[in-house]
């Protein structure tokens, strides 16, 4: 039947059972154990028809229920030390010396019962802010509220992926709204653009989620931030400009309406939230700085996260598109100037991340490898520099332990009692998988036979995960390469092995649903349902439980698509061990006794494709390596798992992630920041200044002589350089020399050696630097000349000059 109308009714509590609106209107629940335990006392069943969602719960709870807990002093005396805990824990002061943060990202995965997450990049989001909340850093998150959030999976008959969207009302997700925000961008063509912005609560972290969902919108611009990923190019650009644009806005709202100081730092994870960087430049050109000037300012205190590996992921707009954009929602800035941000090798194109890394002084990758690969992709960027020498580092991923291995192991028990709690967890995930197939069989092609649910899985087999999005190059399906090899695996009589596989694929991605679809139809054999499964609906709820129960974590993607992949750091806080491709995290954590190291093939290799070469090597190791052990080899296995919890499990935890982002990025970030803006912005304008002239000067600039004098009786060798400054000063630039072991024309691991003006009193100023060299052999050097100041972070603009072998270079040793 059609409704007519709608309207709301607000929970009604007894006064004496308030204390529980309040536990359940701050996210902290999601990650807290004891918080949770208290829904759960007050109505076991309900808490579980209503998959966990506090604020869901209270408005099922039946009068009768209320009346006897408002009477229960067992009851209460929990509840009102869950919310006595929560108000001590919101009420510490902020850590030292840890600089406010605005956190950008266009998802964030918190908890299952909030889908406003696709995948990792939103769930690192959501651990980012929980982790923050936990150590105590003055952090806001910002986002975007889709209304229809992501989307629930169901299948056809044939096993084709069907999406539905869920309806996400933000008051009864517990989100305030923050009334004197006022959010307003103007569109091309005289259209208006509103914005509401509400306020999540993760534990100490407020999360900024801006709405579109305005009644002063048109339809079209109403609908904006109703799917995530959703709509054609223009709805994603528009998304991303009211994120940027409109999300600095509303930070600036609500540290007004909450009497707080502004971030002074901006990170962006990925270029989504890019427009955020001009929106700062327009703030500070109406205070009268001019662009550059303002760039300056902004990219100080800038943070740019890449967390693509291939220029094919990169979102990229028609340029003439955005520059309509910009020129009537920024009106004040040069339009060409900010495009020129954008610009790639098409001249037609605007690059997201190429804005990101521009805006910002420090950016970074997200695992080692990940970082050496963003320097490769994005060093055209410094074209004056080699690949490894691009200001691009890495921040390797973390994941929040309280959220994703809530019972894990605990290390101190005795052997036996390890074993126990990792089949207790087994136990636990058989459990969510069988309840989730008998809830999905309407929609699936099993519809006919549903017995099978009730015993499919063993909680005595080695028990294998496959858990992610579905894009092709996580290779889904390279476990079915030999489908009779993977048969004979898992139907062993004697060493059976189980797989389950959960994942969702782009709701545009065909591809991706034909990896899903082709994956269902194996695991649909009559022989192989009770040994493999492939579980609808992946969410959260789901991944906690497969991460927490899976015996072995199993990861295929082609290397090096894997910017970090943190699933199986997931697992390995619970105690599970790592079967990966040497890909993201796994190419710098892997060690032998945390798992193993799938080997990469290469094409051509013994007349294989690199898919079928990996396969192979993924049966070879299930078979002679892993399978063996979990069955034959007890000690062994528990010591692996003591490893894993005991030396793998700090490596990949949030804690150390946003601890390394302190050290090495938010703290210096703060420092530059606040050095740049002081007196009025008086640094600003002088680095614009300066990097104008030496870009205009540089070509000026010419390295004349360097010379080299050995003295073999003390291994020391001195090196002078001559260099023409040109139209800039002595202390404009900066001689590098490297030394290193020669072999051919290349250095092998140089050292490098800053050197000291020695004065000219001519057009050649000189350099000098003295190096001991500690052993005999046969070395090389060379000398280059960069700019210098004080507000630069190393090699950010990218310019060089290069020694050149001349008559001018000469080597002859000190002593005769």
């Amino acid at each position: 039947m059609h409704a007519y109308g709608q309207f709301a009714m607000p929970t009604r509590l007894p006064e004496t059972l308030e204390p529980l609106r309040e536990l359940a209107q701050n996210l902290r629940w999601s990650w807290h154990p004891d918080t949770r335990a208290v829904f759960e006392l007050a109505d076991a069943a309900l808490w579980e028809q209503t998959g966990h969602n506090p604020l869901l719960f209270l408005s099922q709870l039946s009068s009768a229920r209320k009346a006897a807990l408002s009477t229960n002093r067992r009851f209460l005396a929990r509840m009102r030390a869950a919310r006595k805990d929560l108000q001590a824990y919101l009420a510490r002061p902020a850590a030292e010396n840890t600089p406010a943060v605005a956190y950008f990202s266009p998802e964030f995965g918190i908890t299952e019962t909030l889908p406003l997450y696709s995948g990792g990049l939103g769930i690192l989001a959501g651990d980012h802010l929980k982790t923050a909340s936990d150590m105590r850093l003055p952090l806001i998150g910002v986002g975007l509220l889709y209304r229809s959030g992501y989307f629930t999976q169901s299948f056809t008959p044939d096993g084709w992926q069907c999406e539905q969207y869920p309806t996400l009302v933000p008051e009864d997700a517990g989100f305030f709204e923050l009334a004197s925000a006022h959010i307003h961008l103007a569109l091309p063509g005289g259209a208006d653009l509103y914005a509401r912005v509400w306020v999540a609560q993760v534990g100490r972290v407020p999360l900024l989620l801006l709405d579109s969902g305005d009644d002063r919108n048109e339809e079209a611009e109403r609908n904006l931030t109703n799917q995530l990923y959703g709509g054609d190019t223009l709805t994603r650009l528009r998304q991303e400009l009211l994120l940027g644009i409109g999300g600095v806005r509303a930070v600036r709202a609500y540290c007004d309406a909450e009497g707080l100081a502004e971030p002074v730092v901006y990170h962006t994870n990925e270029g989504h939230a890019g427009f955020l960087g001009l929106e700062r430049i327009a703030e500070l050109t109406d205070e009268g700085l001019g662009f550059s000037e303002a760039l300056a300012a902004v990219r100080a205190g800038t943070v740019f996260t890449t967390h693509t590996p291939v220029p094919a992921g990169i979102d990229r707009f028609d340029r003439g598109l955005v520059g309509g954009h910009l020129s009537v929602a920024l009106p004040k800035l040069p339009t060409e100037a900010c495009l020129d941000l954008g610009a790639e090798d098409d001249p037609g194109v605007f690059n997201m991340a190429h804005m990101g890394l521009r805006l910002a002084q420090r950016c970074n990758g997200v695992s080692k490898l990940h970082g050496a690969l963003s320097r490769s992709m994005f060093a055209p960027l410094w074209p004056g520099l080699e690949a490894e020498e691009v200001p691009i580092r890495h921040v390797t991923n973390g994941v929040h332990g309280p959220s994703w291995a809530p019972h894990a192991p605990d290390l101190g028990l005795p052997d036996e009692e390890v074993m126990s709690a990792r089949k207790a967890l087994r136990e636990k995930l058989i459990e969510a998988v069988r309840g989730r197939m008998r809830s999905a069989q309407t929609d699936s092609e099993f519809a006919a036979e549903t017995a099978w649910v009730e015993d499919c899985l063993d909680p005595d087999v080695l028990t294998i995960g496959f858990a992610r999005r579905v894009p092709t190059y996580k290779r889904l399906t390279l476990m079915l390469s030999d489908p009779a090899r993977l048969r004979r695996l898992l139907l062993d009589p004697d060493r059976p092995v189980q797989l389950i596989v959960a994942g969702k694929a782009h709701p545009a991605d065909d591809g991706g649903k034909r990896l899903i679809q082709e994956f269902i139809h194996f695991a649909s054999d009559p022989a192989l349902r009770r040994r493999v499964v492939f579980v609808p609906d992946y969410d959260m709820a789901l991944g906690r439980e497969m991460v927490g129960g899976c015996d072995v974590w199993l990861n295929t993607p082609t290397r090096p698509l894997e910017a970090c992949g943190t699933s199986g750091m997931k697992s390995a806080l619970n105690g599970g061990l790592n079967l990966s491709i040497g890909d993201g995290w796994w190419a710098e954590c892997f060690a032998p006794e945390y798992g193993w190291s799938i080997p990469s093939g290469h094409d051509g290799v013994g007349g294989l494709s690199r898919d079928e070469q990996e396969a192979a090597a993924l049966y070879d190791l299930l078979e002679t390596k892993v399978v063996p052990l979990f069955y034959d080899d007890h000690p062994q296995w528990l010591r692996k798992i003591r490893a894993v919890l005991g030396t793998l499990r700090p490596q990949v935890l949030s804690d150390r992630m946003l601890t390394d982002y302190l050290s090495s990025l938010y703290r210096p970030a703060a420092q530059s920041a606040a050095e740049i803006s002081a007196s009025n912005f008086s640094p600003a304008r002088e680095l614009a200044e300066w990097t104008a002239r030496t870009r205009d000067e540089w070509p000026s600039v010419v390295p004349g002589a360097l010379e080299v004098n050995a003295d073999p009786e003390t291994g020391c060798v001195s090196f002078r350089a001559e260099v023409d400054c040109g139209g800039l000063t002595p202390d404009d630039i900066e001689v590098e020399l490297f030394v290193g072991t020669a072999q051919g024309d290349t250095l092998v691991d140089p050292i490098f050696t800053p050197m000291m003006s020695g004065g000219g009193g001519t057009a050649w100023e000189t350099y000098e630097a003295v190096v001991d060299v500690p052993r005999g052999g046969h070395f090389g050097y060379t000398a280059r000349v960069i700019p210098k100041h004080p507000h630069l972070a190393p090699h950010e603009l990218g310019l060089v000059h290069e020694f050149q072998p001349s008559e001018h270079t000469s080597q002859r040793p000190l002593k005769e």
